[in-house]
């Protein structure tokens, strides 16, 4: 059974920091991109970042650039968003994604397009509040 199984979601004040973890199962993450999007109540899911295989510049969403730092352990099939300076604006649905993207648009109003999805997990909540 292919699953994503997210955690590290939480409360946080603003200017700290959360690292979010994607347990990959029945699936091996170096075989497909693996992305972080986000989703607000009454908005639409959006990228956050990703990172393909053999990819040495992972894409990041302009807001998060220099803030957010996407990895994926290899040897535990597992990939991580470290989130650092965490904004008011970043609080969402955290999910995870494996599959193929691309992004459209020009900077800073880039998005990214799910090309092939083979799994999303189930998200894990950020709260960013004082």
């Amino acid at each position: 059974q292919v699953q994503l199984v997210e955690s590290g979601g939480g409360l946080v004040q603003p200017g700290g920091s959360l690292r979010l973890s994607c347990a990959a199962s029945g699936l091996t993450l170096d075989d497909y991109a693996v992305g972080w999007f986000r989703q607000v109540p009454g908005k639409e899911r959006e990228g956050v970042s990703y990172i393909s295989p053999g990819d040495n510049a992972p894409y990041y969403k302009d807001s998060v650039k220099g803030r957010f730092d996407i990895s994926i352990d290899s040897a535990n099939n597992t990939a991580y968003l470290q989130m650092n300076s965490l904004k008011p604006e970043d609080p969402a649905r955290y999910y995870c994604a494996a599959g193929s993207f691309r992004v459209i648009g020009n900077a800073p109003h880039t998005q990214v397009v799910i090309t092939s999805l083979k799994r999303w997990g189930q998200s894990t909540l950020v709260t960013v509040s004082s």
